[in-house]
C-alpha cells in the first residue's frame, strides 16, 4: 500500500501543469526538425509554461545549441551589476559564418551606398527581454533559437543565406531573476488563474534591473551596464530592422508597430512608418490564421527616441515594438478569456519569424530606404556643429563624451579658444560636436530644442536636450573651429597632491567631489566647507576657491598625517579631484582665514536613510540609490516606507522621500517631526515635498475659490477627453531655474542658470518671513525644451524649485523635482548631494521680513 501511494504521489509531481506546452506546440506546421537538436524540456526537465524559464536553466541551454549548431555562435557582450552575462546569439548560414567581418564591412559601406544593395546578407536585430516581469519577452528567445537551430527546409536555408540575425538575451537578467523568484515563491500545485493571486502581483520590482532602472528608457542615457554592453554591440552591426519584446496589462490584446501616427519624433522619415506597416501585415496574416485579437497603430508612440523601437528608427533602422497582454504567473483569467504565458511564448516567436520573413520580402525598398536616409543626412550636413563645455568641472564635460561616443558621434577638443554670445569655451576644457557626420539625425535628437507638438500626449518624456540634462554651457555655430585630436572622455585622474605642512585643501565644483568628502569623513577625519570664496597659499602657488571648498586641517585630527595624505592621494587618483597642500592658514582674503569659523564650518558624515515601496516611485528611489551608492560610494540604508516606524532615527542624519504616494502615517509624521526638530534632515523630492511642505512644514494652500469666483464648468464632446486630459500634463520637459550660488545648495556650481527636470505640474508656496528660503527658483518664463501647456507655464513661472529652511535643529529641503532623473541630470545631482553634505550649513534668519512681501527674487 504504500509503495503504491509513493508511486502515485511522485508521478503527481512530475506531471506537467495543464498549461505546459512541449516543443511540439512552437514548431511551424509544415517544417521538418532535426531531433538531434534537444528540446527544452529534454534539456531542463520542465515545458514552457509549466515554470518560470530560469536564467540558469535558459543560457546553458541556449549555449548548448550554439556550441553543437554550424548556425549559431554566441558572444558575451557585458554583464549586468549582479555579474549575469548578456549574451548575443549571432544566427545565419555556416557559409556566412565564414565571412562574417567581411559581410559586416560591406554592411556598413552598404549603408553609405559604397556597396551594391544586394552585396551582403540583411543585417536583423531581435531584443528578447528588456523588462523582467515581462515573461514572454524573454522566453520567446527559447523556440526562436531552436526553430534557428533544428530547423530543415529549403525556406529556412534561404532566411539563414540572405540574414545575419542577431538576438541579444537576456536585456535585462538581474530583473528577470527577481519576477522569476517571485513567481517560484506563490508557486503552487493547483493551477491558479486568479489575477488577484500573489504569483502574478510582481511589476516594477521585476520590470527593472538591480538598481530598479527602466531599461527600455536607456537606449539614449546610456548610464546602465547592460544598456551600454548591448548599445556597443548595436552600433557594430548598425542593424537594417530592430524587433522589441514587450508584455502590457493581461486585458490588453497583442499589439504591433506602426503607432499612433501623430506621435512621431519629426526627425523619423514618413518612409520608416510606411515600410514598418508592410512588415504589420505579415504579423497579421499570421494572427487571423490563428483566430488572435490584436491591435496597432494606437496608444504606442515613437517620439522619444531613447526606447528600443524608436532609437533604431533615429538612427536609420526600422523599429518594431510588440506587446503581448502578460500572464506572469504562467496563466491568468482576464476579460478576453484565458491568457497563458506558453501561448504568448509561440506568439512573439510566430512574429520574430514574420519580422524576419516581413523584412526578406521587402529587402530592396528597406535597403533602398536606409541608403535615402543616410543619403538626405550627407545632403543635410552642414560644416557647423556644437561646442560645449562644463566650467569647473571637467569630468561631467568627459561623461558627456562618452555618452556621444557610445552613440557613435565623433566628438573633438578645441585646439584654440573660442568666444560666443560672452562664453568663453577654453581649449583642453571645451568640445565641438560636427554636423558634417552620417548619424547627424541623432545629433540634432541630443542637442536641438523642441517646443512645439503636433499632439500634446505622449507615452514618455517629451524634452530630452541632453546639454541640458548636464547643465552645459553649449552654443550651436555655423562653421568648424580650430580642432584638436578627437575626444573619448576617459576618466582623468587629477595630479598627485603634495606632502601638505598645514592642510589639504580641493574645490567643490567637481562631479566627485562629493565621493571625495565622503571618502574623508567616512574615515573620521575631520573636515569643513567653506562657506565664502577664498585664496588659499598652497605648495604650487596661490589657488582660488569657490563656496563649498573642502579643508582638511591637520590639528587636531584623531587620524595620522600618514593616512590623511593617503587619503588625499586616492582623492587626487580615483575620483579625478585636483587636491591642494596648504602651506599656510592665512589667507590673502582678509577675514576669510583657514581657521575663521563663521567661514570654514565643520561637517558631518550623513548616514543616509532611502525610503522605497509603500507607493513611492521605485524608478525615483532607485535612481536616488544608484547616484549614491554607485556614483558617490556612499551607503544608504533602504528601509519600505512601511518599516520606518522601526528605526532608531538617532542613528541617521538624513531621510529622502522621493515622489509617488508619500504620506506617512500619524505616528511616523510625528516621530519624523520630532527628529528633524532635533537635527534631522529631510530631503522630499516630486510628490513628496507636496507632502511634506503641508505635513512637515504646516503650509497648505488653499484651493477653494472664493465665493462669487465659481466657474460654470464647460460642456465638452467625450471624444476630447484624451487631449484635454493631456493639455495641462507637463510631458518631462526642462525648465529654466535660478540658482542662488550663495546657498549651501547651490555650492560648486559656476552660474546661476539651472536648467531643471520637471514632469509635475503642483507648485511649491514661497514660505513666509524667509526669503533665504527658495535657493531655486523658476524663471518667469521657464520652458527650454519639452511640451508644458500656457496655463502650466503662467502658473510655475516664478515658483519655488526647490524649498530649503531649518525646522528647529534639523533642515527641510522641498525639491518640487527629481533632481537625478533617470540618471542622466548630472547638472542637478550636485542639489542632492549638497543637501546631504550642507544641509547642517543652512541657517535661518532672524531679522523681520514680512513687510518684504515673502522671497526676494534673485537677479
Amino acid at each position: 500500500m504504500l509503495g503504491r501511494f509513493l508511486v502515485a504521489f511522485s508521478l503527481f509531481l512530475i506531471a506537467s501543469p495543464v498549461w505546459a506546452e512541449p516543443v511540439s506546440y512552437f514548431q511551424v506546421e509544415g517544417v521538418t526538425y532535426d531531433d538531434s537538436v534537444p528540446a527544452y524540456e529534454d534539456a531542463v526537465g520542465y515545458e514552457i509554461g509549466e515554470r518560470p524559464v530560469r536564467l540558469g536553466d535558459m543560457v546553458p541551454y541556449l549555449r548548448g545549441l550554439a556550441a553543437n549548431s554550424d548556425r549559431i555562435v554566441v558572444e558575451t557582450i557585458g554583464y549586468s551589476h549582479e555579474r549575469r552575462p548578456i549574451l548575443t546569439f549571432i544566427v545565419t548560414s555556416p557559409e556566412n559564418h565564414a565571412n562574417l567581418e567581411s559581410i559586416r564591412q560591406v554592411h556598413l559601406a552598404r549603408l553609405e551606398g559604397r556597396a551594391a544593395p544586394d552585396a551582403a546578407p540583411m543585417v536583423l536585430w531581435l531584443n528578447f527581454g528588456v523588462h523582467g516581469a515581462e515573461t514572454s519577452g524573454m522566453e520567446a528567445a527559447v523556440p526562436v533559437l531552436y526553430h534557428f537551430a533544428a530547423a530543415q527546409g529549403a525556406a529556412v536555408e534561404a532566411q539563414l543565406d540572405n540574414t545575419v540575425l542577431l538576438f541579444t538575451v537576456p536585456f535585462n537578467p538581474d530583473g528577470h531573476t527577481r519576477r522569476i523568484d517571485h513567481v517560484d515563491t506563490f508557486w503552487s500545485y493547483s493551477d491558479n488563474t486568479d489575477p488577484n493571486d500573489a504569483a502574478h502581483d510582481l511589476w516594477i520590482e521585476a520590470r527593472t534591473n538591480h538598481y530598479w532602472f527602466d531599461l527600455n528608457r536607456q537606449w539614449l542615457l546610456l548610464t546602465q551596464p547592460e544598456s551600454q554592453a548591448w548599445i556597443k554591440q548595436w552600433h557594430k552591426w548598425k542593424p537594417m530592422l530592430s524587433v522589441d519584446y514587450h508584455e502590457m496589462g493581461s486585458n490588453a490584446p497583442y499589439y504591433f508597430h506602426p503607432g499612433e501616427e501623430l506621435r512621431r519624433n519629426p526627425l523619423i522619415p514618413d518612409r520608416a512608418r510606411e515600410l514598418t506597416y508592410g512588415i504589420a501585415t505579415r504579423h497579421a496574416d499570421y494572427l487571423d490564421s490563428v483566430g488572435h485579437l490584436y491591435t496597432t497603430e494606437e496608444r504606442f508612440d515613437n517620439y522619444y527616441i531613447g526606447k528600443g523601437s524608436t532609437y533604431p528608427q533615429i538612427n536609420g533602422a526600422l523599429g518594431i515594438l510588440f506587446e503581448a497582454g502578460a500572464a506572469r504567473g504562467g496563466a491568468i483569467e482576464t476579460e478576453r478569456g484565458l491568457v497563458k504565458t506558453a501561448q504568448n511564448v509561440r506568439t512573439q516567436f510566430r512574429t520574430a519569424l514574420t519580422s524576419i520573413q516581413g523584412a526578406l520580402d521587402l529587402r530592396g525598398e528597406i535597403t533602398a530606404y536606409q541608403r535615402d536616409f543616410f543619403a538626405e543626412n550627407a545632403r543635410q550636413a552642414s560644416r557647423g556643429g556644437w561646442v560645449f563645455t562644463a566650467e569647473g568641472d571637467p569630468e561631467r564635460a568627459s561623461r558627456f563624451v562618452r555618452l556621444l561616443d557610445m552613440h557613435d558621434i565623433e566628438v573633438s577638443a578645441l585646439a584654440s579658444d573660442l568666444t560666443i554670445g560672452g562664453q568663453r569655451y577654453s581649449a583642453g576644457s571645451s568640445y565641438f560636436v560636427s554636423m558634417s557626420q552620417t548619424n547627424n539625425r541623432m545629433i540634432r535628437g541630443i542637442f536641438e530644442r523642441v517646443t512645439s507638438f503636433k499632439e500634446n500626449i505622449f507615452y514618455d518624456v517629451s524634452g530630452w536636450t541632453l546639454p541640458l540634462a548636464y547643465d552645459l554651457d553649449y552654443a550651436e555655430v555655423s562653421r568648424a573651429p580650430s580642432l584638436a585630436e578627437p575626444a573619448k572622455g576617459a576618466f582623468q585622474s587629477a595630479s598627485a597632491p603634495d606632502r601638505a605642512p598645514y592642510g589639504y585643501v580641493f574645490d567643490w565644483s567637481h562631479t566627485y567631489a562629493p565621493r571625495a568628502l565622503n571618502r574623508i569623513l567616512s574615515k573620521g577625519v575631520m573636515a569643513r566647507a567653506a562657506m565664502e570664496g577664498t585664496v588659499v597659499r598652497t605648495s604650487g602657488g596661490e589657488v582660488e576657491l569657490g563656496r563649498g571648498a573642502i579643508f582638511v586641517p591637520l590639528d587636531r585630527q584623531k587620524v595620522s598625517h600618514d593616512a590623511i595624505f593617503t587619503i588625499m592621494q586616492t582623492i587626487a587618483s580615483e575620483d579625478g579631484v585636483p587636491v591642494h597642500a596648504a602651506t599656510s592658514g592665512l589667507t590673502p582674503v582678509t577675514g576669510r582665514d583657514l581657521g575663521a569659523s563663521n567661514i570654514f564650518r565643520s561637517l558631518e558624515q550623513p548616514r543616509v536613510v532611502l525610503a522605497y515601496s509603500g507607493g513611492l516611485s521605485y524608478y525615483d528611489a532607485g535612481e536616488v540609490w544608484w547616484t549614491l551608492d554607485h556614483g558617490h560610494r556612499m551607503p544608504v540604508t533602504l528601509v519600505s516606507k512601511d518599516r520606518l516606524d522601526s528605526l532608531n532615527w538617532s542613528d541617521y542624519t538624513h531621510l529622502v522621500l522621493v515622489g509617488g504616494n508619500a504620506g506617512l502615517s500619524e505616528p511616523v509624521t510625528q516621530g519624523l517631526d520630532r527628529w528633524i526638530e532635533q537635527g534631522g534632515t529631510l530631503i522630499a523630492t516630486r510628490d513628496a515635498s507636496l507632502w511634506a511642505e503641508e505635513h512637515i512644514l504646516g503650509r497648505k494652500e488653499d484651493d477653494e475659490d472664493e465665493e462669487g469666483d465659481e466657474e460654470q464648468t464647460e460642456r465638452l464632446n467625450f471624444e476630447e477627453l484624451n487631449l484635454r486630459d493631456a493639455e495641462h500634463v507637463i510631458g518631462g520637459a526642462i525648465f529654466a531655474a535660478d540658482l542662488d550660488t550663495s546657498h549651501p545648495l547651490g555650492f560648486g556650481f559656476s552660474d546661476r542658470d539651472l536648467p531643471v527636470h520637471r514632469n509635475v505640474s503642483f507648485t511649491l508656496q514661497v514660505p513666509e518671513e524667509n526669503p533665504y528660503a527658495v535657493p531655486v527658483q523658476y524663471k518667469d518664463d521657464p520652458l527650454l525644451t519639452g511640451y508644458a501647456s500656457d496655463r502650466r507655464l503662467e502658473e510655475i513661472g516664478g515658483t519655488p524649485s526647490v524649498v530649503a529652511e531649518r525646522k528647529g535643529q534639523g533642515t527641510v529641503v522641498l525639491m518640487a523635482d527629481n533632481p537625478v532623473f533617470r540618471g542622466t541630470y548630472p547638472g542637478t545631482e550636485k542639489l542632492l548631494m549638497n543637501a546631504l553634505f550642507f544641509s547642517g550649513l543652512i541657517d535661518a534668519p532672524r531679522g523681520e521680513y514680512a513687510e518684504q512681501g515673502g522671497h526676494v527674487h534673485g537677479q
